[in-house]
């Protein structure tokens, strides 16, 4: 068989599950980490039109939970870029048991991590979180830098500027722009037209948010399964429709369950938007997010969408962004990588001299 063949059913999951019980502990953690990623990261994504009432609560959570699902179907359909870069970015070495066993402290380290930020309103990045505790147990279990294949790993850092530096930029230059291609319309009706807009933007930042960070934990997930067959590479390994279900099924219920404390604080608290600023802050965010995904840098949503929101605030005036909830947020940012990544080590290290 072909390595662009090789693919694992459901029900074969089910009989790896059976055999290797430390997997199903390992599912539930990944499963807890993409839970948590719906209840802060792809909340975000869909925090600015109710912050401008374009869109009820109940109803932008219901958006976000079908786009999520439709971007991580759609775009695994069309690229698997990104979760091919997560596959490649750490080496657990050539023990399989070791490799799920540093895998499961990774995952341990980043609910942890999220579950704090969440609790305080911090709309951290899941993304970093995940790549930060996959590089820890990398390196625990590698006893150096050789678990880090460093050409893929700064796949992350030219992300981060991206996402950063394009969402901010794109943001204010689209706030700048449409007030003065709008000035002789009529404001009320022009104001429900971006109205309107703001939803659909929205909506294509949710669609993004499943392609990106589905296909993240999409293949940690099936890093998992893999390393419980015994494999330790995940070369020519197929994304099911059963595990795309699953990771978006849980992304989904986390968004249900918890998104409306991030949709406050990054929609109603940073920074007061009008709704031409809020779909200009969407589709700015929306465009950042595709271009990463096609070229398979694994980008923040949470880094984009609020650079985004930021950059379309201060485009009419610098003080109407609340710059000390955005500070707390970029020195989350700032600590998820030592941190998780230490968590992730430290963890790796204790878990296999239990396990």
């Amino acid at each position: 068989m072909q390595a662009s063949q090789i693919a694992i059913s459901f029900s074969q999951f089910l009989d790896i599950l059976g055999q290797n019980p430390f997997l199903a502990i390992v599912m539930v953690l990944i499963m807890g980490t993409i839970f948590v990623n719906g209840a802060t990261d792809a909340a975000n994504a869909i925090a600015e039109p109710v912050g401008t009432r374009s869109i009820g609560v109940n109803e932008a959570i219901a958006m976000s939970v079908v786009c999520n699902f439709v971007g991580l179907v759609g775009m695994t359909f069309i690229t698997t870029a990104v979760a091919d870069t997560m596959s490649v970015m750490v080496d657990f070495g050539g023990d399989a048991h070791a490799a799920l066993i540093a895998l499961a402290a990774a995952t341990v380290g980043i609910v942890a991590w999220g579950l704090v930020a969440w609790a305080f309103g911090i709309p951290t990045s899941e993304s970093h979180a995940l790549i930060a505790g996959l590089t820890g147990g990398a390196l625990a279990v590698s006893g150096g830098l050789g678990g880090v294949n460093v050409a893929e790993w700064m796949k992350v850092v030219y992300g981060l500027v991206l996402s950063t530096v394009l969402g901010y930029a794109a943001g204010w230059l689209l706030a700048r722009i449409i007030p003065l291609a709008c000035r002789h319309a009529d404001r009320r009706r022009a104001n429900d037209l971006f109205g309107r807009m703001q939803v659909l933007g929205a909506a294509g930042v949710a669609l993004m948010h499943g392609a990106q960070d589905g296909e993240k934990f999409m293949s940690t997930a099936m890093m998992a399964v893999v390393l419980s067959t015994g494999r330790t590479s995940m070369e020519g390994i197929q994304f099911p429709l059963w595990i795309m279900v699953l990771c978006a099924g849980v992304m989904a219920l986390g968004t249900a369950v918890g998104g409306k404390k991030i949709i406050k604080t990054v929609g109603m608290n940073m920074v007061r938007l009008d709704k031409y600023q809020g779909f200009s802050a969407s589709l700015s965010a929306t465009v950042s997010l595709l271009i990463a995904t096609l070229t398979g840098l694994p980008v923040s949503t949470t880094h984009t969408k609020t650079a985004a929101i930021m950059g379309a605030g201060a485009a009419e005036n610098v003080r109407s962004v609340n710059w000390s909830i955005a500070r707390d947020m970029v020195l989350t940012w700032v600590f998820t990588f030592p941190g998780c990544g230490l968590i992730g080590y430290l963890l790796a290290r204790l878990f296999l001299l239990w396990f």
